[in-house]
């Protein structure tokens, strides 16, 4: 199996954790409904990226073994795409009255991710960045699918119940930069370790 496990491990939270479209509603909805009410919102996100991983994986992988330079040109495009979003995230600063958020809901949670341009990215960037084209279709997918979700079973009740606490004490100060900036740092050096330090 040719997957770079850890630096997916550490792309996938840090993809998973720093601030986005669904953890700033994530953040949002915990502060205006409460943690136990977001709950089925919240499930509703984790589950929701499940709805694209399993198609992109799919269709990436079978694609990879009939166009491996075409892989390989995703790999290096998904990239840059992954390290630019980096950039924004450094450059993002906390405001919780950016997001607008509905009523809470597991249907309105389970479209989060689909309509997420982050959450693509994210999911194109793990397939091309750290698993070799290869790695068996149902493996390779198998894998993401398992790391992704269980880095959002972490990661999004934590943006849901102290988000909003963490937000109002850091944003403004002059820790928030420092924070944003070592969050997109993460993101870059994983996606620079496979492409030059001998991963996947």
């Amino acid at each position: 199996m040719s997957i770079a496990l850890a630096p997916l491990i550490i792309f996938a939270a840090s993809q998973v954790g720093t601030p986005g479209p669904a953890n700033m509603a994530l953040l949002a909805t915990g502060a205006r409904f409460g943690f136990r009410k977001a709950l089925p919102f919240v499930a509703g996100v984790a589950l929701g990226k499940q709805l694209i991983i399993w198609p992109i994986g799919f269709g990436l992988m079978e694609l990879a073994e009939t166009q491996p330079w075409l892989f390989i040109a995703l790999k290096y495009i998904s990239a840059a795409y992954i390290i630019w979003l980096a950039w924004k995230v450094a450059n993002l600063r906390l405001n919780t009255a950016t997001s607008d958020v509905g009523a809470p809901g597991f249907a309105a949670g389970l479209i989060v991710h689909p309509l997420n341009p982050k959450a693509w990215a994210m999911i194109v960037g793990s397939f091309t960045a750290f698993v070799g084209p290869e790695t068996a279709t149902l493996t390779a997918t198998a894998t993401i699918a398992a790391v992704l979700l269980g880095c959002q079973l972490i990661l999004h009740p934590i943006w849901t119940l102290a988000g909003d606490r963490i937000a109002k004490t850091v944003a403004g100060t002059a820790v928030e930069p420092y924070l944003m900036w070592t969050l997109a740092g993460l993101t870059v050096a994983s996606v620079l370790f496979v492409l030059f330090g001998g991963g996947t």
